[in-house]
């Protein structure tokens, strides 16, 4: 079960597990903002969401976007293959590695272990495929979202 962690102006942080908000408790870093009622942990009731006692300043998050990893490539996409439309287990670089291609969210698409096994290592005009839609780095919204 995970908790929401939200900032001390009510703005949503993120989300820990019960174990960690528990912690955050016992340290008085936080405090219980909303419980399940019947259901108790020692003396705490059981957390749903936690609000921190001082407010953490968070412009850091929002100047830029995030920094790209294959999960984020993944949730960014679906977990939809840009070629096929099937479910995607897998990143494919669109501008090969070997030819210079880099790891960043405009170079990278969620593909499908087939498609990316057929693409290889050219580019997707070279293996006659066409992409669904283009690659652009998201907002840490829009990965928030899905």
């Amino acid at each position: 079960m995970d908790v929401l962690v939200i900032n001390a102006d009510l703005g949503p942080l993120h989300r820990v597990s019960l174990r960690h908000a528990i912690r955050m408790l016992c340290r008085q870093v936080a405090e219980i903002h909303e419980a399940q009622p019947d259901r108790l942990i020692g003396v705490y009731p059981m957390p749903t969401v936690v609000r921190l006692v001082r407010y953490v300043v968070t412009k850091w998050r929002y100047a830029r976007g995030p920094t790209w990893s294959r999960k984020g490539v993944l949730t960014r996409d679906g977990r939809t293959c840009g070629y096929c439309g099937g479910h995607a287990t897998t990143v494919d670089h669109v501008l090969p590695r070997s030819r210079g291609g880099r790891n960043s969210w405009s170079n990278t698409v969620a593909s499908c272990y087939d498609c990316n096994q057929r693409k290889g290592d050219r580019t997707p005009a070279e293996a006659g495929m066409t992409l669904r839609s283009k690659p652009a780095a998201p907002t840490w919204v829009a990965l928030a979202q899905r």
